[in-house]
């Protein structure tokens, strides 16, 4: 997968429709979050879509988290929000400025406000999920 710094290169070039297509790519290519895990208690409060978030701590410590919407460009957004925190640390995600990260992709200019709104209950979701982890 790229990293948020190329992606964002890309993103900057492309016009407002060009810009849905390459969330909606970076959506489909999502791990795949098995029916079984999409339940209530996975599900991220205050999304207008459906957003269900599962984490996994690995052997090396790391967490791992599988994510899935039932709208396209949602799972766009969950992919920007996935590259900037999977596979890192419970510090390491704690210590990540994802909203930073994510602040040159302007999404709230380029999406609608439903798009967007449960953009910050996911990475609370995150960050409380890391620091649970990590303590």
């Amino acid at each position: 997968m790229a990293t948020l710094a190329d992606l964002h290169e890309e993103y900057d070039f492309l016009d407002g429709d060009d810009r849905y297509r390459l969330l909606i790519d970076l959506g489909r290519g999502l791990e795949v979050m098995p029916p079984a895990l999409k339940t209530d208690a996975t599900l991220v409060r205050g999304c207008s879509a459906s957003v269900w978030v599962y984490p996994m701590r690995r052997e090396d410590g790391t967490l791992h988290f599988l994510a899935d919407s039932n709208a396209a460009i949602t799972k766009g957004i969950i992919a920007l929000v996935l590259l900037t925190v999977q596979d890192r640390s419970p510090a390491e995600i704690t210590a990540t400025d994802i909203e930073g990260a994510l602040a040159p992709f302007d999404l709230k200019a380029q999406l609608s406000s439903n798009r967007t709104q449960g953009i910050p209950n996911m990475i609370a979701l995150i960050r409380e999920t890391a620091a649970r982890y990590a303590a």
